[in-house]
């Protein structure tokens, strides 16, 4: 048993949990601000020696999400100003240094901003719906839960690798995670069913856990690749036994704008 692992795990959650049950949405907005930013430096660091990543626009454009409560909600369109507004900042980079920063580098850096910043602002826009804070434990639990189910399942009777991708994960433990995750997304809607009034439907929500289980599991291995492109193991070794702080989110932001999509359009 990693004792690290359990005990960085148990120590965190609650943190977590503090932050999403008794922060208001500003405390909120800025706890993954500083989120975003750390994720950031991880990413860009990983890719030293192999790209120069155009670093400081990844930075400013973390400081969009604090605005997401800030801005009505027929204004939130303009914070797709930050992609068009990244591209001229990248480009302008890389014609000023006259291409000793490169396209690769360019695209090192937008990926970057798509990816962590674009994908966790949905976090915070979950908080803020209508009984977000009880909707967005959806996301942390289809992802938490199904990587915590994957990695007992995958240990006890993983025998055929899944992908050389991540040589560790069998199709045994994505069987067992995309099961648990969503037996415990199903346990979660009876107890919120049950004793918060809320009347979710179980036909409903069984599709989508799976669906959320599965983009949690496709999340991770994605950032298995670009660790494996970089040559890294971990993102950083910030949190003892699950690496950085990108590695503890890199599914639970992947699952986040579907979960979003879930909950605004579907239930």
């Amino acid at each position: 048993m990693n004792i690290q692992r359990w005990t960085s795990a148990l120590l965190g959650f609650p943190m977590l949990a503090a932050v999403l049950i008794l922060g208001n949405k500003f405390v909120i907005d800025i706890v993954f601000t500083l989120v975003a930013i750390m994720c950031l430096h991880e990413y860009f660091s990983c890719f030293k020696g192999k790209a120069k990543p155009v670093s400081e626009i990844g930075y400013i454009s973390a400081l969009i999400i604090p605005f997401i409560h800030i801005l009505e909600t027929n204004q939130l369109i303009y914070l797709l100003l930050i992609i068009p507004i990244t591209m001229v900042w990248v480009f302008l980079r890389i014609i000023i240094s006259n291409m000793k920063i490169t396209i690769y580098d360019g695209a090192v850096t937008i990926l970057g901003i798509i990816y962590i910043v674009g994908f966790m602002i949905f976090l915070p826009l979950t908080t803020g719906l209508e009984n977000g804070k009880i909707l967005v434990w959806y996301a942390i639990i289809a992802a938490w839960g199904t990587d915590t189910f994957a990695y007992l399942i995958g240990k006890a009777f993983g025998k055929h690798k899944f992908t050389d991708v991540s040589p560790k994960k069998s199709i045994e433990g994505c069987i067992g995670g995309l099961v648990g995750g969503t037996l415990l997304m199903l346990g979660y809607t009876y107890i919120i069913n049950t004793y918060m009034n809320f009347n979710i439907s179980y036909l409903a929500i069984i599709p989508i856990s799976i669906l959320l289980s599965a983009i949690g599991q496709i999340g991770d291995l994605a950032a298995s690749t670009i660790k494996r492109y970089a040559g890294v193991k971990d993102f950083s070794n910030l949190i003892p036994g699950h690496g950085g702080m990108l590695d503890r989110l890199d599914s639970v932001i992947f699952v986040a704008p579907f979960a979003f999509f879930f909950f605004t359009i579907l239930l």
